[in-house]
This record gives C-alpha cells, sequence and structure tokens, in this order.
C-alpha cells in the first residue's frame, strides 16, 4: 500500500527559515524519522547553517517530522503525481514551488483570487515578463528554449516567445506602492506625463480624481493617492498586457469603482487584463473570467482552470471544484443574511453621545446623535477624508470633541488604521502584553488565539510580518483587551479574501458570545453587509466637511450608501453574496426605479 500511494503523489517539503531555530530545539525532526531510523538521510543539517535539509524523494510523508517540530517550522504536503509535470517555479531546495498558469485573454478582464503567500505576485511577474519561470529546476539557470519547449503545442507558447525575444508590451501595477517614492522623485504630473503613451492623462486625472495633487511631490501623497495614481501610470501605458496586483487597497468604494472602471475599459478597448484582488465584490464587478489559486501559504500553490467569474468566486467561496474535483478547503462560507439580529442585542447601551462637532483648520466634522448598544455591531462607511477615523477615535478616548458629550460606561479597545510595526519582540510577547497574562493554556487561546490563526506566528518577530500577518495580530491584540466594545477601524486591510469572510464571521460569534460590542470602518461591503448589524453613514465633501449620520438599520444605511454611490446590489442565489448589477442592466434599473437598492434576501 505505502508504495502505491509514494507512486500516486508528488510530496512537497518546505522549512519555514525563520520558524526553523535549531539552537533551541532537540533536533526532533530528524531523531524521529522513521527513514533516517533506518539508516536514511530523509532529514539532515544543512551544513551552512544548521537548519533542516528535506529530501523529498526519500520522505515518506508520514508527518511525524512536522508533528515533532516545537516551532512549527515543516510542511508536508502529497499532492497528485500529475502536478509534478506541471510545475511552473520553485525558489529552491525546501522552498515555495507554484503549479500551472493563468491564461491571458485579449479584450477580457481575468481576476486571480487567493490566499495571501500563494504565488499570485509571482505569477505576475512570469507573465508580465520581469522574471524567468525555471519549471522547478532551481539549481541552475535554464534557458529560454527550455520554457519553449515545455509550452510547446499550447497557446501560452507565443506568449513566452515575446517574452523571450524581448518584444512583449506589458505594462504592471506593482502590489507595494509604497515603494514608488524610492524609484521616481518629482510630482504626480511629472510621472504621469513621463508614461503617458496614449494621451489619456487628462482623462484619468479626472476619471481617478488625482486633479487636486498633480503639483504633490510623490513623496508626499496617501497611500490612496498613491495607488490611483499607479492605476493611472499603468493605464497610460501603450500595452498589449495589462496587470494590475490589489488595485483596491487604501482606497474608499468611490475610489474603488472609479479604479474598476479604468481597468474595464482597457478590456474594451482589445487590450489583455489581468487582476489581482482580494475585494471579492469589486473582483465580481470588474472581471469577465476567473482563476481561483489554492493551495497552501508559503508552501505551494495551483492555478485552476478558467472559470466564468460567477462561477469562480462561488465555487471559491464552497472551497470546491467540481470540473477538477479538488476540495481545497474543509468547510463553505455562506453569505446570511440578516437585516438585524434584535434577539442578540439588548437595549442597554454600551456607548452614547450627543451630536458632536470637531473642527480643524481645514475640515468640520459633525456627527447626529446615537447610541451603541449590547450585542451590537456598527458597520461605518463612506468615502475617504470624512472623519471617520476621528470620530471612532473620539469614542475611544483618544481625540476630544470640541462640543457634545460622550457617555462611554464601558472600555473601549480601539484598533488603529494604521499599523505600529516597531514593536520589539515576538509575537507571542505581543499577545501576553495585549491580555496581560500568558495567552497558552488559557480559555483566549482556544477562543480567540486558533480562530485568528495567529497561533503559528507565535515564534515570528512583529518587525518581519506581512501586512496580513501584522493585521490578524492587531485585530487579535485589541479582542485579547479587557473591553466592552471594540473598536476596529480598517480591519480587512492586506488580508485575503478568505481572512476578510473568516474573520467577519469570527467577529460576529465573539461580539454575541461574549455579550460585547463592536464598531467596524472598513471599505469593504462584503464584509460590512457580512458582519454589521446597523451602520452610520458619512457624507459631505472629503477634506472639507464631514457629516455623519445617526445609526440605522442595516438595510436603511446599505440602502442611503449604494444610492449615493448610484449602485445596486442583488444577491446570488447559490451563496447568498451581494453582486453589483452592471449598470443600467435591467436589474439595475428596476431597482433604481422601486429605490430598493440594496437585498437583504434574494426576491
Amino acid at each position: 500500500m505505502g508504495n502505491s500511494e509514494a507512486d500516486n503523489t508528488h510530496r512537497v517539503a518546505v522549512l519555514d527559515e525563520e520558524l526553523c531555530q535549531p539552537k533551541k530545539c532537540g533536533l526532533e525532526c530528524i531523531i524521529y524519522c522513521p527513514v533516517n531510523k533506518t539508516g536514511g538521510a530523509c532529514i539532515v543539517q544543512r551544513p551552512e547553517d544548521n537548519k533542516a535539509l528535506i529530501s523529498e524523494d526519500l520522505c515518506t510523508g508520514c508527518g511525524i517530522c512536522i508533528k515533532k517540530c516545537p516551532f512549527d517550522a515543516i510542511i508536508i504536503v502529497n499532492l497528485a503525481k500529475e502536478l509534478s509535470t506541471d510545475k511552473i517555479h520553485q525558489y529552491g531546495i525546501n522552498s515555495f514551488r507554484f503549479y500551472r498558469l493563468p491564461t491571458p485573454k485579449k479584450g477580457a478582464v481575468v481576476g486571480l483570487v487567493g490566499r495571501n503567500g500563494i504565488g499570485k505576485s509571482t505569477i505576475v511577474n512570469v507573465l508580465s515578463g520581469n522574471m524567468k519561470p525555471n519549471l522547478g529546476k532551481y539549481d541552475h539557470d535554464i534557458s529560454w528554449d527550455e520554457v519553449l519547449k515545455y509550452y510547446q503545442g499550447t497557446e501560452m507558447k507565443s506568449h513566452f516567445e515575446k517574452i523571450a525575444d524581448g518584444t512583449i508590451r506589458a505594462s504592471i501595477k506593482p502590489q507595494l506602492v509604497y515603494l514608488i517614492p524610492k524609484a521616481f522623485k518629482g510630482t504626480t504630473k511629472e510621472l504621469l506625463s513621463k508614461y503617458d503613451e496614449r494621451n489619456l492623462a487628462d482623462k484619468l486625472i479626472l476619471q481617478l480624481g488625482l486633479q487636486n495633487i498633480l503639483d504633490h511631490d510623490i513623496s508626499q501623497l496617501s497611500g490612496g493617492e498613491l495607488q490611483r495614481l499607479a492605476v493611472a501610470v499603468a493605464a497610460a501605458k501603450d500595452a498589449e498586457y495589462y496587470f494590475f496586483d490589489e488595485p483596491s487597497s487604501y482606497n474608499d468604494v468611490y475610489q474603488r469603482l472609479a479604479v474598476a472602471k479604468v481597468i474595464r475599459e482597457l478590456a474594451e478597448a482589445g487590450r489583455s487584463v489581468m487582476v489581482v484582488e482580494h475585494d471579492l465584490a469589486l473582483l465580481d464587478y470588474l472581471s469577465d473570467y476567473v482563476h481561483i489559486i489554492y493551495g497552501e501559504p508559503g508552501a505551494y500553490g495551483i492555478v485552476s482552470g478558467m472559470q466564468s467569474t460567477k462561477v469562480g468566486i462561488n465555487n471559491f467561496l464552497e472551497g470546491f471544484l467540481p470540473a477538477e474535483n479538488v476540495r481545497f478547503r474543509d468547510r463553505a462560507f455562506k453569505f446570511d443574511i440578516s437585516a438585524i439580529n434584535e434577539d442578540v442585542i439588548l437595549d442597554v447601551p454600551a456607548a452614547s453621545y450627543s451630536d458632536l462637532a470637531k473642527s480643524f483648520p481645514s475640515f468640520n466634522l459633525k456627527i447626529a446623535a446615537g447610541t451603541v448598544r449590547k450585542g451590537e455591531i456598527v458597520g461605518i462607511v463612506g468615502a475617504n477624508a470624512l472623519g471617520k477615523t476621528t470620530f471612532m477615535r473620539m469614542l475611544a478616548g483618544v481625540d476630544k470633541p470640541d462640543s457634545g458629550t460622550i457617555d462611554v460606561g464601558a472600555k473601549i479597545s480601539y484598533k488603529p488604521q494604521y499599523l505600529n510595526q516597531e514593536y520589539e519582540g515576538d509575537v507571542r510577547s505581543l499577545m501576553y502584553t495585549a491580555y496581560q497574562s500568558p495567552v497558552e493554556g488559557s480559555p483566549v487561546e482556544e477562543q480567540i488565539i486558533i480562530p485568528m490563526g495567529v497561533k503559528k506566528l507565535f515564534e515570528k518577530s512583529v518587525r518581519n510580518l506581512s501586512g496580513g500577518e501584522l493585521q490578524k495580530v492587531a485585530v487579535t491584540a485589541s479582542l485579547l483587551r479587557e473591553a466592552d466594545i471594540y473598536a476596529l477601524d480598517e480591519p480587512s486591510a492586506f488580508l485575503d479574501a478568505e481572512d476578510r469572510i473568516a474573520i467577519a464571521k469570527f467577529l460576529q460569534r465573539f461580539v454575541r458570545a461574549q455579550g460585547k460590542s463592536a464598531i467596524i470602518i472598513d471599505h469593504d461591503m462584503q464584509l460590512i453587509d457580512l458582519v454589521a448589524d446597523t451602520m452610520v453613514i458619512f457624507e459631505g465633501q472629503p477634506s472639507v466637511t464631514g457629516l455623519a449620520t445617526a445609526p440605522m438599520r442595516k438595510e436603511e444605511g446599505m440602502n442611503r450608501f449604494l444610492k449615493a454611490l448610484s449602485i445596486t446590489y442583488r444577491r446570488d442565489e447559490t451563496t447568498g453574496r451581494p453582486r453589483v448589477n452592471k449598470e443600467d442592466g435591467r436589474l439595475d434599473r428596476e431597482q433604481k426605479q422601486s429605490g430598493n437598492y440594496y437585498y437583504v434576501k434574494n426576491r
């Protein structure tokens, strides 16, 4: 039986370099390995640093080393044997690798959806010509002839021929937009003019709301401004292939829709467009097709076949690919949306406030009086620069209003929008600081730490965490603090689609079970739709005036907000997820006419 299983599987052994600490362990992986015990050398120490080196050929996949490693540094996975011939790139021995590639399509937007750390950005680099795939042969530099031979007889061969001979015209909007000021010095106008090969700068400036920052130095731009500038620069280039890596980050809902329209226009002009995006409502709105990328973050990624957007996103939420008969997640995500869950919300105020006002040199904020009840989750939405964070800081006692009173007879735990990575120490010690006690073996380990997926990060230095890891750690730390109200400013930022849904569902369960309250600011409408009971809508003129409503029922709040956006939502009949109706389509016109911009349940 062992032989037949080995014949049908392709072994993947990955070592987390940061977690492997041979000076702090008893080399359990080497000592307990059955192959080593019989005289083999399946796991040995690397001569340069004494860390584990695992032979994928000798490994039997027994999993003993995984269980014995005290730092969870080893991942061993058995994949279908046929995947071994589909390997596109591997970074090194016991390192990340991915299988198969998505296919660019002329005149269409192809979306990529999947976990963080699963190879999406690497795929963009390969397809845009920024990185030569090594087909898993990491120990030597392979030639383009080998790559072209591998793709002989496929539609990807001509794509790689263009890359090999340097004739590919690709434009890429990078994921890490905050690095742009390090690569380019000058103003917004200068950068856009430099790359305006299609003479579209003036149109893009208006579409993406860049007119007020044209003379600003790039080093002074906010995250959202940099993001929209990067989208404009990518769209202004004259290319065959366009790649947008997470174009929604830092942007509010209005700005996300503007970005989506710019991207769609490229496809309508006959170009090939590929988009990596975690905001599923936005991905649904702008994509024609999707590929799901699944696997084990940091270990391997596998690209699914191309699917229609509706089917692909539904399959992603189901965690199952029917065409390939692959289940890549042990649970499905369902959107069991109700307008408000009155039976768990007590008519007892956790916090209340009168009409509030706060003024800055060039900005005035007015907030209508309201109450946050015990057991209630309040969702806060609105454009950037309308005072949402200022309101949350006032409730948390960080800032004081100029007029009005806030009656908070409760402790508030506040997670700010911008995360601090300057903490000296590992994640375990940060959790200890937040909880004021060791978390391992305590009730919160099962209640919060494990469901939030933070336990496996315990040994990592906070300074070395990725954006998504840092966000999870920051949300977890805020939930560990003894409080009655949890105030979370943009908890979805940097998280992948799967983590966003999982955290939204966890927050809902946690708040209900503990009899607490929560206030959540976010631009991911799917997350707000999933988690909020009531809503506060921020309106006004960004950076000039902000006007906040009193808390209102979610259905009423969503209707008001979507009307301002001039978009309508329907419900997907399979998953219950919100889907944006096609602009000026039949459903869009019908819903606008009836005043129902938002549906809690399918009609």
